[in-house]
């Protein structure tokens, strides 16, 4: 089984990211980065939410589409969206038009506000999971890396328990994944020690 493929740039990347440039910009600047802005954890936790059934592929395409639909993800306009704005939502195409998915955005944006009062902040509620620390892999192949964890196991759980929604485990670890709350680049990949320096 094929685990590393280099591109025209020479580099190594994780194979998941190979097939389409906006993917491949993505791992290279974000994915596996340490995220700790409230409302940059709040995007995330919506686009994985969003991912569910589907490819990342399909959702980051959509990306500036849901930060035009949820505003930029400020959790206080959020929660004030109406009927009418939920109806615009589900005909516009740079969105995935899933009823469920654009409520439980609404709802999340609530459960949101309501941790970070109660923790402080939504990365102090949800860093506690791994210690307020990265987990450090040291995958060699892609059928090495789970589809979920303990860890994620637990996010799901407490995430769950305070109102969210579209938060079961494997979503939970696609979230840490891409937060960086756990780096899972793979040690062959050039990304690997770049995000290790950065922590």
């Amino acid at each position: 089984m094929k685990t590393e493929t280099p591109t025209n740039d020479n580099k190594v990347r994780c194979p998941w990211c190979e097939s389409k440039s906006l993917d491949r910009h993505y791992h290279d600047t974000e994915w596996g980065v340490p995220i700790h802005n409230d409302r940059d954890l709040l995007e995330l936790l919506t686009l994985e939410g969003a991912q569910a059934g589907l490819s990342w592929s399909t959702v980051l395409a959509k990306r500036e589409g849901y930060k035009r639909v949820f505003k930029n993800f400020d959790a206080q306009k959020i929660v004030k969206l109406t009927e009418a704005d939920i109806a615009a939502a589900m005909a516009d195409p740079g969105i995935v038009r899933n009823k469920l998915k654009i409520n439980s955005t609404i709802g999340n944006a609530r459960a949101f506000l309501a941790a970070q009062e109660k923790y402080g902040s939504f990365d102090a509620f949800l860093w506690q999971i791994v210690g307020g620390k990265p987990l450090v892999n040291n995958r060699k192949s892609s059928a090495e890396v789970p589809a979920k964890t303990a860890e994620s196991d637990a996010m799901s759980k407490m995430l769950l328990a305070h109102g969210f929604k579209f938060v079961g485990s494997t979503i939970c670890y696609a979230f840490m994944q891409a937060s960086g709350m756990v780096n899972d680049h793979l040690v062959g990949c050039y990304r690997y020690k770049e995000v290790l320096e950065k922590l």
